[in-house]
């Protein structure tokens, strides 16, 4: 079983920064593919970005490429979403999740077996 807990979120205004962490559980951590998604009313969870356990790989959704980092720290069982140059349509709910099995990358949103609880990003104009 893996917990993961999202922290990090708030209200910021457009050109802002935040930067989400998801602290998980579990002793082989290092070897999971972690998403960030986001979701907004009405619509499904997205994909943002992506990092593949045990690799430097990662995967950025087009919308958010060059403004947002993702990064992990294995001893610390922590990944994190640095987010800059912050739009009106980031807002949304933020979820990490863990993809703890499978070898393709970035992993389809079924293969996440693992979510959090979200955090709300809110971007003010």
């Amino acid at each position: 079983q893996v917990q993961l807990v999202e922290s990090g979120g708030g209200l910021v205004q457009a050109g802002g920064s935040l930067r989400l962490s998801c602290a998980a559980s579990g002793r082989t951590f290092r070897n999971y593919n972690m998403g960030w998604f986001r979701q907004t009313p009405g619509k499904e969870r997205v994909l943002v970005a992506a990092k593949r356990g045990n690799d430097i790989r990662t995967y950025y959704a087009d919308s958010v490429k060059g403004r947002f980092t993702i990064s992990r720290d294995n001893a610390k069982t922590t990944v994190y979403l640095q987010m800059t140059s912050l739009k009106p349509e980031d807002t949304a709910i933020y979820y990490c999740a863990a993809a703890t099995h499978g070898s393709g990358f970035p992993p389809p949103p079924p293969a996440y077996d693992y979510w959090g609880q979200g955090t709300q990003v809110t971007v003010s104009s």
